[in-house]
């Protein structure tokens, strides 16, 4: 299934159905006058987050979203059914916003959550609403009130405990496959990934988190550069960011200084949030290049770094437990033993 973070959306709330104008005619029957009912009111549109969802290609397709006009009234008092509603199913980290983009509607972050979006029109009076002692057989009945309409947009932000972030061709991808179940794409060269991909790492029964591979980011993403911003927003809802940078180009400190530059650019709350630095692909350096890369790192970094090798599992291990350790998760006893033949 295509991934698609972001689309827009036409939507209208059912029209009310339209008074009716009748009088009761029967035969041995006295005091008939009128007797029109009203009309129905009109279907509302909510906006619902559901579970099993993480892209919204299926608005892509289907762009315009009608709910039900209201039944017409009827005679003998009859009044007429209420328009059906319409639900759009959205994932989890769904975002809504005004046609100006920057309105924001609603924010679904828990599953179940509903929102409404337009509200159905009233049903129209009938005749009978109109009787009085001065008019005694009225003429008259209401049309229904029009529904609501407008466009808005829809935004996924995907909701992940910890992200990968980088430079393109960081090892990001790399990493996500060896760590979790996901199949990424993966080649030699820049932005292979293009869409964010989502995995859970599984560390034992009660040591699980779900694992964002965010799209390599490039100088200028904070400004729009590449499609920076809609790879930044789903940075937003990590709790802790594992930062992965290349041991293999020549200037580690200021492919770090990039990154972190970017992320604040966009959002100054990124400066509080717990990161984790580790230099990835040691296995393709000798031991010495790869301690001299970690010595440039460190003075930028003010830390000492994580080593790791996506490819060869070296380290991986430490970095998913350094993220548990922000996360406040409680890591299992089995799955912190020393067997080297564990694997995420």
């Amino acid at each position: 299934m295509k991934f698609l973070d972001q689309t827009k959306v036409y939507i209208k709330s059912g029209g009310g159905g339209a008074g009716c104008v009748s009088f009761r005619r029967e035969k041995f029957v006295e005091y008939g006058g009128p007797d029109g009912g009203d009309g129905g009111r009109g279907g509302d549109v909510w906006a619902e987050a559901v579970e099993g969802l993480n892209t919204l290609i299926d608005y892509r397709y289907q762009q315009h979203h009608k709910a039900k006009r209201g039944g017409h009234g009827m005679g003998k008092q009859r009044t007429g059914a209420r328009g059906d509603d319409v639900t759009l199913k959205l994932p989890v980290g769904t975002q809504i916003f005004e046609e100006d983009q920057e309105t924001l509607i609603a924010d679904l972050t828990e599953v179940g959550q509903r929102v409404l979006l337009a509200s159905g029109g009233n049903g129209g009076w009938g005749n009978l609403r109109f009787k009085s002692s001065t008019n005694q057989a009225p003429r008259r009945a209401n049309p229904g009130e029009e529904g609501e309409e407008r466009w808005i947009w829809l935004r996924l932000k995907l909701i992940a405990d910890a992200g990968l972030v980088g430079l393109p061709n960081a090892g990001k991808s790399t990493f996500l496959s060896a760590v979790t179940a996901a199949n990424p794409k993966i080649a030699d060269y820049p932005f292979t990934t293009l869409d964010p991909g989502l995995g859970v790492v599984d560390l034992g029964p009660n040591t699980r988190f779900v694992l964002a591979d965010i799209p390599g980011l490039i100088e200028g993403a904070a400004e729009g550069a590449g499609l920076g911003h809609r790879f930044l927003g789903h940075v937003e809802r990590c709790k802790v960011l594992l930062h992965l940078i290349d041991c293999t180009q020549d200037d580690v400190a200021g492919a770090y200084r990039t990154i972190r530059k970017e992320l604040e650019d966009y959002d100054p709350d990124f400066a509080s949030r717990p990161e984790i630095v580790a230099l990835n692909k040691i296995d393709a350096l000798n031991p010495e290049l790869v301690a001299e890369q970690a010595r440039q790192l460190k003075k930028a970094y003010k830390g000492t770094p994580l080593l790791i090798s996506g490819v060869t599992g070296e380290g991986v291990r430490d970095a998913l437990f350094a993220i548990v350790k922000q996360l406040g998760l409680k890591a299992d006893a089995e799955a912190t033993g020393d067997d080297p033949s564990w694997s995420p």
